[in-house]
């Protein structure tokens, strides 16, 4: 069975409530296309809003970021039964601002994909390397590291339904785009290494996107390969270029 696309925005510290509005309005008649799975993840003060917004449409919505537990003593932080409650349906997890910026580990990371599971958020589970480790030659070995820690105990049912995105942080906000074939080498290594840690079945149902300065330029020759399964959006997610993508 042919895996569907997935075009998933990363709005990532954008837009207030008011501009978050104006952009889901404009974008709705844009990108209706049920052919693909369409997510907006969008900051935290937006949820509740563009939630109501996208309701009767094909959008659906994802969180930026949370916590593992479920309530407590953690000021500043958001719960997975809260954007539950809230009708978010995906979770970014291990991007790699969250892993630069905010020092999020491995460790704390396949933590975070657990919970997602347990809590019945679908995660997005970014992997990546840096400009000196791909020019080095050693991304290969520290995508696969990622992988294995981030899905540590996880289960292949699970993974079937977990979308990977790899994004090379050299092409991150960039301008610089990985080619075709650098990204379709790279998602065809990690289905090729999620078949060796699971089966063939699991790496043939999860679903691997792209992320890194796609745009309305450069999607439809990227999504025309055949391990690449859809797009992680940065920038071009922020304007009305993004049902271009969303419909390459």
């Amino acid at each position: 069975m042919a895996r569907k696309k997935i075009i998933a925005g990363n709005w990532k510290m954008n837009m207030t409530p008011s501009e978050a509005l104006k952009l889901v309005e404009d974008l709705k008649p844009l990108v209706n296309n049920d052919a693909v799975d369409v997510v907006y993840c969008v900051p935290a003060i937006d949820i509740v809003p563009v939630v109501e917004a996208v309701k009767g449409t094909n959008v659906q919505i994802g969180a930026e970021n949370f916590y593992i537990e479920d309530k407590g003593a953690f000021t500043g932080e958001i719960s997975a039964p809260m954007l539950v409650d809230a009708g978010v349906k995906y979770i970014i997890i291990g991007h790699s601002e969250r892993r630069d910026i905010f020092g999020e580990s491995d460790i704390l990371i396949n933590k975070k994909v657990k919970k997602a599971f347990a809590s019945g958020l679908s995660p997005i589970l970014c992997c990546g390397e840096s400009l000196e480790l791909r020019e080095s030659g050693a991304y290969t070995e520290w995508i696969k590291r990622q992988i294995k820690w981030d899905l540590e105990g996880v289960t292949a049912d699970q993974v079937k339904n977990l979308v990977i995105a790899y994004e090379p942080i050299w092409a991150i906000g960039t301008g610089k785009t990985a080619t075709a074939d650098q990204a379709q080498e790279a998602c065809k290594l990690i289905r090729d290494y999620i078949a060796e840690l699971y089966d063939a079945p699991t790496a043939e149902a999860v679903r691997i996107q792209y992320g890194g300065s796609m745009n309305a330029g450069n999607a439809a020759e990227l999504l025309s390969k055949p391990d690449i399964d859809g797009g992680l959006i940065g920038g071009a997610s922020l304007k009305v270029d993004f049902a271009q993508i969303v419909n390459a």
